[in-house]
């Protein structure tokens, strides 16, 4: 199968959250995937993504190591580990990079340049290559040396603090969606995308800097919008879209699930009313946000009637903008996402199929996530390599295959 992206070749320095889904999204869409891990991984030296700057991986990934095999935003790529610090494994990985379209890198500031892959070093060897960075914090700033996560990042942009029920509640930060993928792996795919197409013009490549915390920002334009129109109050729950308003909200069920409501229109707020059986005059005060409480007490009471089931009965399918909250390993199953194929399945795991849809050029999940070093060999010979250049290679240790013994130290 040949995605929109066939012909593109992606080398990415293995990390952890964006830049992994962010190079998922271009192998989804047909691009040429080569995960570059290290080499301690191949012998069983933890997940990847701590870093060649000496830092092991977070705790996050030290509490989830012992558990997690499927780790499904690495799907779609090949393999190889590699020693960036080792002068042979340095070269071979930047004789790649020369060969690349692409280069996904995501360490901190500073620590490609001082490996000697950093964004001049590699433009160098490679005028046309997309050198496309993803941080937390940004390449400056005053927060750019320090460490952080999607949680500091959601904060910081002013995404976090909205995320409350009511004054007084504590925000409930959406997982790590909002600052790793939307706003993080997300951008970075925007971003090298918009590079390519720029080099089809000019031939030549750029660094392109994705910041998860300017992503994030991003994505509350639309809310800084209305605040300067007075239509968003910085009192959580008062307002249309963080469950202030009655009909755009989530509601409990007699048997302890939730349905969601998102009826802004008039017209949809009104079929909602009669279908429940409430009067439609409840209608006529949609817009006045001092009826909004009252309203919602009534609904939540109509809600608690009838189990999940039966909402979905009378409900899915009508002009209400209703839909039933569903657990992860319900959404797979449902029938719009089963039409739809959202979902798909590769080696018997479930997982959200490559969007967004193509006429000509379909994306495809590609294979399962490999195992780290799982195609060294392989993947030097088909970049080029000679057969004698990997086994000095592998034998001096600067690269690594999984699956052969490591040399043994002199």
């Amino acid at each position: 199968m040949a995605g929109p992206l066939a012909g593109v070749r992606a080398v990415e320095l293995a990390g952890r959250g964006p830049g992994p889904f962010g190079a998922m999204m271009l192998a989804d869409l047909g691009a040429e995937g080569v995960r570059v891990c290290r080499v301690e991984e191949v012998s069983g030296g933890g997940p990847d993504g701590g870093g060649p700057d000496g830092g092991d991986a977070g705790g996050i990934e030290r509490m989830i190591a012992g558990r997690r095999r499927i780790d499904l935003v690495t799907r779609g790529r090949r393999s190889i580990a590699a020693d960036l610090k080792h002068p042979d494994g340095l070269a071979a990985v930047r004789r790649l990079i020369e060969r690349a379209d692409v280069l996904v890198e995501g360490f901190r500031p500073g620590v490609a340049e001082r490996l000697g892959i950093g964004p001049s070093a590699c433009l160098a060897l490679n005028p046309r290559l997309v050198y496309a960075r993803i941080t937390g914090w940004g390449q400056d700033g005053p927060y750019a040396s320090t460490p952080g996560h999607d949680i500091n990042y959601v904060a910081l942009a002013g995404a976090l603090d909205p995320l409350r029920a009511s004054p007084g509640a504590a925000p409930a930060p959406p997982l790590n969606m909002l600052g790793d993928y939307g706003g993080g792996g997300m951008l970075l795919a925007v971003g090298i995308l918009s590079a390519l197409v720029e080099r089809s013009r000019s031939g030549r490549g750029q660094v392109v800097d994705a910041a998860m915390i300017d992503g994030v920002a991003l994505l509350t334009t639309l809310f800084h919008g209305m605040r300067a129109e007075g239509l968003w109050s910085d009192t959580p729950g008062t307002n249309v879209l963080d469950l202030g308003a009655p009909f755009y909200n989530v509601y409990e069920t007699a048997d302890g699930r939730y349905v969601t409501i998102g009826c802004g229109e008039p017209q949809f707020y009104a079929s909602l009313l009669r279908k429940v059986g409430l009067p439609v005059e409840l209608a006529r005060s949609q817009a006045d946000p001092a009826s909004w409480p009252a309203a919602r007490d009534v609904l939540a009471g109509v809600f608690k009637t009838k189990t999940l089931d039966e909402w979905c009965a009378l409900l899915e399918g009508t002009d209400t903008c209703f839909a039933p909250v569903l657990t992860l390993g319900e959404a797979p199953g449902h029938p719009h996402n089963v039409s739809r194929g959202t979902f798909t399945s590769v080696d018997g795991v479930v997982q959200p199929a490559p969007a967004p849809r193509f006429s000509r050029t379909p994306a495809f999940a590609g294979p399962p996530p490999a195992a780290p070093g799982e195609h060294t060999t392989k993947v030097l010979l088909d970049w080029g390599f000679g057969g004698a250049e990997v086994d000095a290679l592998l034998g001096a240790g600067a690269v690594a295959q999984a699956g052969r013994s490591a040399p043994r130290a002199k």
